[in-house]
């Protein structure tokens, strides 16, 4: 199978209709401030356990079409002794792989920062497609204020992410492309569209330079909400708003966005999916790539504890099908319940 041929395969499985991405690749701090919030300690062995559970439940594949890794993870076996992407690939789920390395202050802009972690990528990335891994994931971030983010962090960040997209394909390795808007703050969701407009246009002006193909990446984005500290927008006003943005500055060619998200309750981030799924066809697949959002009622379940697996198993499955269900746009609230 020529490289071609393994990011279209690849692409084609992570969009299927009804399913979505499962963000599992919580770096060690983040994982440990998510454990601690249930009363667990987070160890290797914890989270270990933790992901092998949920990557077990049954039925996942239905709902789950890829889910994201931390290296951590990729290296590990299952509770059953089976490697962690053989069991994902076992119930026909991608297993995708975190790449970058954090994020640092970006120097002489003060209040933005930068990912790192391109120093050898190439040869990170061919070790892990070796593990299993068949698409990556890179996240750069971008705060909002009156003043920030500065043109300088926009377009630094956008360089970074077309970098590493471009070594990715050159692999064989699908890129997720991933610019986060970030929600905290008091702005509007007039600001925040406005700068998600202005990041997006750099990130696929970046891509256009280091000739990264459309056709064979998924854009991760932020929905266009106001940020945290302002009222909540509606459903219907977060559709309107982000799809507004979308296509002025998305290209057609990109055959997925599978949204993050960002600081919204696992309720919220279903509906807001569901409503833009609702507004008729759009020129790309829009999808989720969650984290939180899909596995906070399972953490909060299972708590540390073997013997409620299976309810942290159903809990994550839940979600898993209502978002399914917002993909085509037949969520609907009372089915919550």
């Amino acid at each position: 199978m020529t490289i071609q041929e393994e990011l279209n395969d690849t692409v084609r499985e992570l969009l299927q209709p009804g399913k979505g991405i499962l963000a599992a690749d919580e770096s060690h701090p983040t994982i440990a401030k998510r454990f601690k919030a249930v009363g667990v300690e987070s160890s290797e062995e914890k989270r270990r356990e933790y992901r092998s559970l949920i990557f077990s439940a049954s039925g996942l594949g239905e709902f789950i079409s890829g889910v994201i890794l931390f290296e951590e993870t990729l290296s590990q076996n299952s509770l059953d002794n089976l490697p962690m992407p053989k069991l994902l690939a076992s119930k026909g789920i991608v297993p995708g792989i975190k790449v970058d390395k954090g994020k640092q202050p970006l120097i002489n802009a003060p209040g933005d920062e930068i990912t790192v972690g391109l120093d050898g990528l190439e040869d990170r990335l061919e070790i892990y497609k070796h593990q299993g891994a068949r698409f990556a994931k890179w996240r750069d971030v971008f705060h909002i204020s009156g003043t920030l983010p500065s043109r300088q962090a926009v377009e630094a960040n956008a360089e970074v992410l077309a970098r590493y997209a471009a070594i990715c394909q050159s692999l064989g390795i699908v890129p997720i492309v991933e610019p986060e808007v970030l929600i905290d703050g008091d702005h509007t969701m007039e600001r925040t569209a406005e700068v998600s407009e202005s990041v997006l246009r750099e990130v696929f002006h970046a891509l256009y330079r280091h000739k990264v193909e459309l056709k064979q990446m998924i854009l991760k984005p932020s929905m266009v909400t106001p940020g945290k500290e302002n009222p909540k927008a509606t459903p219907e006003e977060v559709a309107r708003a982000t799809l507004d943005v979308f296509r002025r500055a998305v290209p057609a060619a990109v055959p997925g966005i599978c949204f993050l998200s960002g600081g919204q309750t696992p309720e919220e981030a279903t509906a807001n999916l569901n409503a833009m799924n609702s507004m008729g066809a759009q020129p790309w697949e829009l999808s989720f790539s969650y984290g939180r959002a899909l596995q906070e009622p399972a953490q909060k379940a299972w708590a540390g504890e073997p013997d409620n697996g299976s309810d942290a198993q159903a809990a994550l499955l839940k979600r898993a099908r209502l978002n399914g269900a917002a993909r085509s746009g037949n969520y609907r609230p009372e089915m919550e319940d």
